[in-house]
C-alpha cells in the first residue's frame, strides 16, 4: 500500500535528524534547499510506490483471470468462443490464421456469459446470451449453440458435466403505483416538458444496467425510480416473473418476487408498462 507523500517526507526528515553528519542542515525554513530536495525525493518515492501497487494489482488480476479450473476461467473461455473457427490441435486456443480483426470480432457472438455450480449435483451451469442489432439481449442461434457445446466438450476438464442455458429472457411483470408531482408529470406519467414517460425510461435503463445473471433487487429498483423527475413515492403492488420451462420452449406460470430474484435465463425483459398507475 503506497504511503502518502507527507508520510515519506516525515520519514526522510527523521532519518536526517538521526544522522549527526547532517547537523549543519539546520534551517527551519520550509523553502530551504535541503528541505525542498527531501520533498522532491519523497514525491518520487510516492510515485514509485503507486506504480508498484498498480503493477501488483494488474498482475494479480491477470493471474486470477487465467487460472484454470475456476468458474471465472470457464466464463472467459465461453466469451472467447469464435463461431466458425477451429482450435489449434491439442489446445484451447482458436486458429485465426490470416483472418482479419473484423472477422475475428464478428465470430465472437457470445456477449454475455455466467457460470455457476449446480446445488443439486456435480455440474456447471453456463448461461449465455448475445445482443441483437438494437443492443437487446437475446439467445444465440441453435447453430451457434451446437458449436459452443462442441467447443466446451473439447476444452473442459475431464469428468466435468456442463449444462448450457440459452433461453429467451425471463419475463418481468410489474404492478406499480407512482405518486407524482402534478407540476412535472400528467396523469399518464408523461413529462409536461419533454413529452416522454420518465418512469418507463428509468425502468428500461435500470434493466439494461442489471449485470448478466445478477440479482434483481426490488429495493434497488425503488431507489432508482425515486430519483426520477416528478416521482414522489413508489409503491410496488406486485412483482412477478416467469421463465422458460424445462422443455426449453414454453414459459411457465408467473411467480411472485418478494425481495429479489436471479433470472433463470440470466436476464429479464419487462413484459410491458401497462400496469403502472399514477396517483397525485
Amino acid at each position: 500500500m503506497a504511503r502518502s507523500v507527507e508520510t515519506i517526507y516525515q520519514d526522510l526528515l527523521a532519518k536526517k535528524e538521526a544522522d549527526e553528519n547532517l547537523n549543519a542542515l539546520s534551517s527551519t525554513s520550509k523553502v530551504a534547499i535541503w528541505r525542498l530536495w527531501l520533498y522532491v525525493i519523497a514525491y518520487a518515492c510516492y510515485v514509485m510506490e503507486v506504480l508498484f501497487d498498480t503493477h501488483r494489482s494488474e498482475v494479480s488480476g491477470i493471474l486470477t483471470e487465467l487460472k484454470p479450473h475456476t468458474l471465472r476461467w470457464y466464463r472467459n473461455k465461453v466469451k472467447d468462443f469464435q463461431y466458425g473457427f477451429d482450435l489449434i490441435e491439442d489446445t484451447d486456443v482458436f486458429n485465426n490464421g490470416d483472418a482479419t480483426d473484423e472477422a475475428i470480432a464478428a465470430s465472437k457472438i457470445i456477449k454475455y456469459a455466467a457460470v455457476t455450480e449446480s446445488t443439486q449435483e456435480s455440474r456447471l451451469i453456463i448461461k449465455v446470451a448475445t445482443e441483437d442489432e438494437n443492443g437487446v439481449l437475446s439467445p444465440i442461434p441453435q447453430t451457434v449453440l451446437d458449436a459452443l457445446i462442441a467447443y466446451l466438450e473439447e476444452i473442459k476438464d475431464a469428468g466435468v458435466k456442463i449444462t448450457v442455458i440459452n433461453y429467451l429472457p425471463d419475463i418481468l411483470k410489474l404492478q406499480l403505483q407512482i405518486y407524482y408531482d402534478a407540476l412535472v408529470l400528467d396523469e399518464n406519467g408523461v413529462s409536461r416538458l419533454t413529452g416522454k414517460k420518465p418512469v418507463d425510461d428509468t425502468l428500461k435503463a435500470f434493466m439494461k444496467e442489471l449485470p448478466f445473471n445478477g440479482e434483481l433487487i426490488l429495493q434497488s429498483m425503488i431507489d432508482r425510480l425515486q430519483l426520477t423527475e416528478g416521482v414522489k413515492i413508489i409503491n410496488i403492488v406486485n412483482a412477478q416473473s416467469k421463465w422458460i420451462a424445462n422443455n426449453g420452449v414454453t414459459y411457465g406460470n408467473y411467480e411472485n418476487i418478494a425481495v429479489k430474484k436471479i433470472a433463470i435465463s440470466g436476464y429479464f425483459q419487462i413484459e410491458n408498462f401497462d400496469n403502472i398507475s399514477y396517483v397525485v
